[in-house]
């Protein structure tokens, strides 16, 4: 999309563009010319980019922007001889411009050019070309400008920088919210297929869209009435009196093809379509291929539809059966039915909807479309998904972490019972399950995940009415002893630490409860403590400096009410959160007073709310971290080794190989040696000089010690003889050499692994290792690039991780391999699985004992290229 929302088709030129690329440049001024080639003229430029279009090949690739069938814009660059340096060209038809197209062409071929391996572009242009400076300022990567004179020389770098991924966000979000203005704020709605009896979904549609008070022209496609709801009705969108900006599609899957190709014919801009049984049937693909050819924007199909609750522009294009109250949440769900729960939900606690978007089976309009339009939507206070899959998890993760410094994102998990692939061919495959990665995903993202809708009202009901608590240390204060023992071993549990209260509070507190009280916490008021005295009592737990939160536990005697005593004391601006809990309460969470807090049925329920807003405020507190540059990764000899690895077949590396490229990596590997004979095995052993480690390389041997391939302390040649012959003998044929390797120190044994999805990326692994790192089962996982900061917090993130780096373990030496495997798998997206187990950890350093790798030929496209779907 361009900066206005207008959708344009970009592609690699070929040889029946050439008339066109000629004709495009013959009708350019000089001014028309954003970049040029050293040295050809204007003239030239035409033929010589119509000549690479003609003739496409490594050496060159020529790029072509489209409205319609009308090429409006070319970029197309030249390799110079021998280096990773290309001259670049763009030119823009002159009444295309000032709407984004040459930057849009540079992005995307800068990425054809990384993706074969250049590093830089090379142009010239005049010094007076505004246009070319904005264009240079705007894009975001590095540039440098040299010369004097009329013309300039441009020297453009091709690494993709934070600043630079940034500034593709930022065009992103303007055209982003200039397409879906479209949706949210048309000028005028038709509805096709709104039926006559009461039954139609179609018609429900065109009802809730007068029910909302929408303000702009409705109007109805259906042959076979006049007027339905009073709406004059027509018989196709083609014989409209006028075009309508968005088009609401609730007819049969087998006429939807026909519907959407009119709406485009007669400008339509967005559709919303309903129906569903087109996902995976021809119809499917020629309706997305009809709207990509119109330039229009879609949701759905098979959604429930989209409402806004904008004041002055409510549009409630759905078939919810009540009205929506308007509120602060945005809500963008895969499932209708989740949809209609969380409206019916938030306006039954009276929090209310910005915005809903039910995507279905999201063939346009996606959450990353949404999580771009809140950010620069101030009535969206709370983001919520609920999402089946995702299209671009990469770009999701920027674009809702960029969300989230801004405004709470909250999403609903699904799919968590997916457990491991039987057939998983490493320990980091078995444990980089599809919910394990998702999780990584949202947790690095600052997403708020939960479990089911109920959790996630719970949750949007705290955010709404509380401030976000300063720490986990919580005060618990009840005028029921056994409610407030629950509601501390809740916290307990929740990971949530019982505040210790100061002296002072503890004084103030004896002097307003009764003598019976218990005042250390929790706190146990009694039973028939007056509301005025349980009132003071949670002021003065709110001025314990050392107190983040408080849970106020009450049940209802014939003597008082605790929380009447609650409302005045919450009645101003808290800066700490109060929940309350009402065992026994009809609802499970419910709005106690006038939107003063939330109150729950149980202090578990609390607590893990709680514990959910004390991490998004770790979160929010962990100051922004670039991922850093790993230095001494030798890559073009990583490369090189890599591809000659694969032009030999995909699979694991051989034990050689894969020495190599720890070496290379500079990841600490015990001497390695490989060997085919028995007789080198003994050289080996003589070379070492103390007792070694031999393993059997053998095909189908993955897991070396719990298939017999490992025999350890070995420290003479007939000892070497014994283990080279137990091994011939345990694996026959299949055994192809030796893995010599000295004993390393003693220490803690760890795992460092990577498992990269095709979606996801590289996830990585770390936790306890060695042969018991199944049945352990204590690691965490975080996708690459890894910041210092993750590499912290995957160390951290261990049941064990108190007690392993309490050992004197080296844990810098640990970090260190953590972000040299993460480079590692960001330069070499081929790497599909990595396993270094053990890792040895001790004082003064670690040593890998094992590494296997396993290649699969894939490419690496670039997740924040600017794209819509195809």
């Amino acid at each position: 999309m361009l900066e206005d929302g207008q959708v344009v088709r970009l592609r690699l030129l070929h040889p029946g563009d050439t008339a066109a690329v000629l004709a495009l440049h013959e009708g350019l001024s000089e001014r028309d010319r954003y970049f040029r080639f050293f040295g050809p003229t204007p003239k030239r430029l035409g033929e010589l980019a119509a000549k690479i279009a003609a003739d496409p090949g490594p050496q060159h690739a020529a790029i072509g922007a489209f409205t319609a069938e009308k090429l409006i814009g070319v970029a197309h660059y030249h390799v110079l001889r021998n280096s990773s340096v290309a001259e670049v060209a763009v030119a823009v038809d002159g009444t295309a411009q000032a709407h984004g197209v040459a930057t849009l062409l540079l992005e995307h071929l800068a990425a054809v050019g990384r993706g074969r391996g250049l590093t830089r572009f090379v142009a010239e242009v005049l010094a007076e070309n505004a246009k070319m400076i904005k264009v240079l300022t705007d894009l975001g990567m590095p540039y440098e400008l040299r010369g004097i004179g009329p013309e300039r020389e441009v020297s453009l770098s091709l690494r993709p920088t934070e600043h630079y991924l940034d500034a593709v966000v930022r065009r992103d979000l303007v055209a982003d919210t200039a397409s879906l203005r479209h949706l949210f704020r048309p000028v005028s709605v038709a509805v096709v297929g709104a039926g006559r009896g009461p039954g139609s979904v179609g018609r429900a549609v065109l009802a809730n869209i007068l029910r909302s008070g929408y303000p702009g022209a409705v109007s109805a496609v259906n042959p076979h009435a006049t007027e339905i709801l009073g709406v004059l009705c027509h018989a196709s969108v083609a014989e409209l009196p006028e075009t309508p900006e968005l088009v609401v599609i609730a007819a049969p899957a087998a006429a939807c093809e026909s519907i959407v190709d009119q709406c485009g014919a007669r400008g339509v801009a967005a559709v919303v379509l309903l129906s569903a049984g087109l996902t995976g049937e021809p119809a499917g693909e020629r309706v997305m291929a009809a709207v990509r050819r119109h330039g229009m924007r879609l949701v759905g199909p098979n959604c429930l539809g989209l409402l806004s609750t904008e004041p002055g522009h409510p549009l409630d294009a759905t078939f919810l059966r009540d009205p929506v109250l308007a509120g602060p949440v945005g809500v963008v769900t895969q499932s209708g039915g989740v949809g209609i729960a969380l409206a019916e939900s938030l306006t039954r606690l009276g929090i209310g909807v910005a915005e809903l978007v039910s995507t279905g089976d999201k063939y346009d309009v996606s959450g990353n479309d949404l999580l771009l339009r809140w950010r620069s939507d101030d009535r969206t206070e709370i983001a919520v998904l609920y999402l089946e899959s995702f299209g671009n998890p990469r770009k999701f993760s920027r674009l809702a972490a960029s969300l989230a410094r801004k405004k709470p994102v909250l999403a609903v998990r699904n799919g968590s019972s997916l457990v491991a692939q039987d057939a998983a061919a490493s320990h980091t495959a078995a444990a980089a399950t599809p919910a394990v990665t998702r999780d990584a995903l949202y947790e690095q993202a600052g997403v708020i995940a939960v479990d089911s809708v109920t959790e996630l009202t719970d949750v949007i009901a705290a955010l709404a009415w509380q401030p976000l608590p300063a720490g986990p240390s919580v005060a618990i204060v009840s005028n029921a002893g056994g409610a407030g023992v629950l509601a501390a071993d809740a916290c307990e549990r929740a990971g949530l630490s019982i505040a210790a209260l100061s002296p002072e509070t503890t004084r103030r507190l004896a002097a307003v409860l009764p003598a019976q009280a218990r005042i250390r916490n929790p706190i146990d008021t009694t039973a028939a403590v007056p509301a005025a005295a349980f009132g003071e009592s949670v002021r003065l737990l709110l001025e314990d400096e050392g107190v983040d939160a408080l849970l106020v536990v009450t049940v209802p005697t014939a003597v008082s009410d605790p929380l009447d005593g609650l409302a005045p004391v919450l009645s101003g601006t808290a800066a700490k959160p109060v929940f309350a809990v009402r065992p026994g309460q009809a609802a499970r969470v419910r709005p106690l007073g006038p939107a003063i807090t939330a109150s729950y049925d149980d202090p578990v329920a609390a607590a893990v709310v709680l514990r959910k807003l004390v991490s998004y405020r770790s979160w929010l507190d962990r100051p922004y971290e670039e991922v850093p540059l790993v230095p001494a990764i030798d890559a073009p000899a990583v490369t090189e080794l890599v591809r000659a690895a694969l032009a030999r077949g995909a699979g694991w590396l051989s034990p050689a190989d894969c020495a190599e490229l720890l070496r290379l990596t500079g990841i600490p590997l015990v001497t390695t040696r490989y060997v085919t004979t028995e007789q080198a095995v003994v050289d080996e052993l003589g070379a070492a000089g103390g007792p070694v480690v031999i393993k059997a390389d053998a095909a189908g041997l993955l897991h070396k010690s719990a298939g017999g391939g490992v025999i350890t302390e070995v420290t003479d040649a007939d000892g070497a003889r014994r283990a080279v012959r137990t091994l011939e003998q345990r694996f026959g044929d299949e055994l192809r050499g030796f893995v010599v390797q000295p004993m390393a120190p003693p220490g803690r044994e760890l795992i460092v692994g990577v498992r990269s999805d095709e979606v996801f990326g590289p996830l990585v692994v770390f936790g306890m290792g060695g042969v018991d790192t199944d049945l352990i089962d204590d690691r965490c996982a975080r996708l690459a690039p890894l910041s210092g900061t993750e590499a912290d917090l995957l160390m951290d993130g261990l049941r064990s991780s108190k007690a392993l780096w309490a050992a004197n373990a080296d844990r810098a030496a640990v970090r260190e391999v953590l972000l040299r495997v993460s480079g590692l798998v960001q330069l070499v997206p081929e790497i599909a699985e990595l396993d270094l187990n053990p890792v040895r950890v001790f004082v003064g350093g670690c040593l890998a004992l094992d590494v296997r790798v396993r290649l699969e030929r894939r490419e690496a496209p670039d997740p924040f290229l600017r794209q819509l779907r195809v």
